[in-house]
């Protein structure tokens, strides 16, 4: 099956570790089986400040780094159990059973999708505690 991505002018993309930027607006048919993430999917080490964004990044690494895996997947581990620790909602805790069971397959790319709305829970749990506390 092809994947089929767009690209705008400028716009990052990581295919197999390789850091790729369009010139210009540009259209890919991926072919075969690859890892890979778009610009908006990709997050640095400094971006990594909270402990559902460290646990993004963590699995970001693991997926696109196989060769380190024993390195990430300790510190998806280690990360997991703090924000395991903060998910009381329910809405929480069944974001962190999805994103064990995906991590748990090596399935990373799903994975981050449920740090994304593990990131959003613990926005809004920060959003919520800073407008108490004014």
């Amino acid at each position: 099956m092809t994947l089929r991505i767009s690209l705008r002018d400028g716009e990052k993309v990581v295919i197999n570790g390789a850091v790729i930027r369009a010139s210009g607006r540009t259209d890919l048919a991926i072919e075969s089986k690859v890892t890979i993430l778009r610009g908006r999917e990709i997050m640095s080490p400094a971006e990594a400040s909270t402990p559902a964004r460290a646990l993004y990044f963590h699995t970001m690494m693991a997926y696109l780094d196989p060769d380190g895996i024993a390195r990430h997947h300790q510190a998806i581990v280690e990360a997991l159990g703090t924000v395991t620790r903060l998910a009381t909602c329910e809405a929480g805790r069944a974001a962190v059973a999805s994103f064990a069971t995906r991590a748990a397959g090596a399935d990373y790319y799903r994975a981050l999708g449920e740090c994304r709305a593990l990131m959003r829970l613990e926005h809004d749990a920060l959003a919520a505690v800073a407008e108490e506390a004014a």
